[in-house]
């Protein structure tokens, strides 16, 4: 067990659960975050983490990621937007043709339609897979495909390691596979053991933030739930903030 009383070295830090194409709730817990900001006033800027997974399953991917990269251009916040599984999915779908049945029948859809192109109704036909790919190829910005091109998978500030789905335990941090950062699980989430930080993690949806001595949870499910929940940490302060659609 842990025995670690985690610190952001004294930073107020504000990190964001998977969106997965709900603007309309990170637009709401984007001005509770502002409002909460602003009330102490900060003498370093604030750090504004979200954990990956802007795009899928929710009505407008589009409109999510195009959030991020305002809020990445200037304002209240410093922000660092990290990579998930879904982007990595996204980008595979872009650059593998033989991956967009997988990708399309498992996640695709929503953000498909959210960029104005309808998903081939036979997921079998391979040209018909063929021509939504190359209709999203160009209805997809280049500014948004170099934003997820440049997501980085991990973020360390003090005590804290911020990454989208967790570590792999009996692997020192430095050395922990990039797949296992986007995509692990069981071992991570049922380990009580000290990880080397606590890891603030989303990818995993829960019916409600979990805090434990070695990890954060904040995927709180939006697409099922109507939830989108923030963490807030400042020293060794931690604290929830949710927007509800």
């Amino acid at each position: 067990m842990i025995a670690r009383s985690p610190t952001t070295g004294g930073r107020l830090v504000y990190a964001v659960g998977d969106v997965h194409g709900y603007t309309a709730q990170l637009e709401t817990l984007i001005a509770e975050l502002r409002r909460d900001a602003a009330i102490g006033a900060p003498v370093q800027r604030p750090l504004l983490v979200f954990i990956g997974d802007y795009v899928d399953r929710g009505p407008d991917s589009r409109g999510a990621v195009e959030a991020v990269m305002r809020l990445e251009a200037g304002g209240l916040f410093d922000v660092v937007a990290l990579m998930g599984n879904h982007e990595h999915a996204l980008l595979r779908f872009l650059d593998d043709p033989a991956f967009a049945p997988a990708w399309v029948a498992n996640w695709g859809q929503a953000t498909l339609r959210s960029y104005g192109v309808e998903p081939p109704r036979d997921l079998e036909n391979m040209d018909a897979c063929a021509r939504t790919r190359a209709a999203f190829t160009r209805a997809f910005p280049a500014a948004h495909r170099a934003f997820f091109e440049r997501l980085p998978l991990r973020l360390t500030l003090g005590d804290y390691l911020f990454v989208h789905a967790g570590v792999r335990p009996g692997v020192a941090l430095a050395e922990q596979a990039d797949r296992d950062l986007m995509w692990i699980r069981h071992e991570f989430l049922h380990s009580d053991e000290d990880l080397g930080a606590v890891v603030v993690h989303g990818h995993t949806p829960s019916e409600a933030p979990e805090h434990r001595a070695n990890r954060i949870g904040i995927d709180t499910g939006v697409y099922m739930s109507g939830v989108l929940t923030a963490v807030r940490l400042e020293g060794a302060d931690v604290r929830f903030i949710q927007a509800r659609g």
